[in-house]
């Protein structure tokens, strides 16, 4: 199992990429607290890892957070504290606002709700995680961040504060993993194109704004969580030892693609949980 022994945070973790990730955390032997801001969310994602991941019941374990604040944060990673320090960190809480739009038409505190969770939040994970990971002398950390295709692309179908918000969550990624490569400390981004997950299909509410986006995947579909999940826990693993500051894209060949093929959609793997 290529996370025994390791212990590992995950923050968003009540569903989709957070609730795939901390289920192959568990089953790749990963002792894992999870967390969210809501709390029945967050037991039934407790039931859930315990369900797909049996062995790992009595390592696994949930604590709730409210990622935009420092003290919550600071509580996830002493809470781990007893278990040996943190190992993994996955700063994966974030949200996608209804009424992010342009820049003429997306109010301020869209803007300011949006980075206080999106970036704020990782830069709380990522401060007390790597203090803890100096701490205990880990040598082999991993921090994960999840960025976002749309840090790197621009869009006609704006989103100006998410948007914003991971492309700073991808540049401070590189500026720690430089900052603490030295110290054994990988710190990456994990970068998910669109996915058939709550955070987005929430937002794509009509058939027209997912065939808008669609038509620009070269295997003609969304991405599913678990795919995910599956790169997370090849970034948290040993087996990415040489891997840091990366913009990690999975995001089915969408920034790589010009014209896309005619030929339908490619099979998708299934989740675990979400989708069932």
């Amino acid at each position: 199992m290529r996370l025994q022994g390791k212990n590992a945070i995950v923050t968003g973790a009540a569903g989709g990429i957070g609730l795939e990730t901390s289920i192959q955390f568990a089953k790749e032997g990963a002792r894992v607290l999870l967390s969210d801001i809501n709390e029945e969310s967050l037991k039934k994602a407790l039931e859930a890892v315990k369900e797909h991941a049996p062995d790992a019941k009595d390592k696994v374990d949930y604590k709730v957070a409210d990622v935009s604040k420092e003290a919550d944060v600071k509580a996830l990673v002493e809470h781990v504290e007893s278990w040996g320090g943190v190992d993994v960190m996955f700063n994966n809480a974030g949200i996608m606002h209804p009424q992010d739009d342009g820049i003429l038409n997306t109010e301020e505190r869209i803007w300011d709700l949006t980075h206080n969770i999106n970036v704020k939040g990782v830069f709380y994970g990522c401060k007390y995680a790597i203090d803890s990971m100096l701490m205990h002398g880990k040598t082999n950390g991993s921090i994960i961040n999840t960025g976002s295709f749309v840090g790197l692309m621009g869009a006609a179908t704006p989103q100006i504060a998410y948007t914003a918000s991971k492309g700073a969550v991808m540049a401070m990624t590189r500026e720690l993993a430089v900052c603490y490569a030295q110290k054994g400390i990988r710190v990456n981004s994990l970068c998910p194109g669109p996915l058939k997950t709550p955070l987005l299909q929430s937002f794509l509410d009509t058939e027209e704004k997912k065939t808008r986006r669609t038509v620009h995947l070269p295997m003609g579909r969304f991405g599913e969580a678990i795919e995910q999940a599956k790169a997370a826990v090849f970034l948290a693993s040993d087996d990415s030892s040489y891997v840091t500051g990366q913009d990690f894209l999975v995001d089915g060949g969408l920034t790589r693609s010009y014209v896309t093929g005619l030929d339908g959609a490619a099979p998708a793997p299934e989740n675990l949980v979400f989708g069932k």
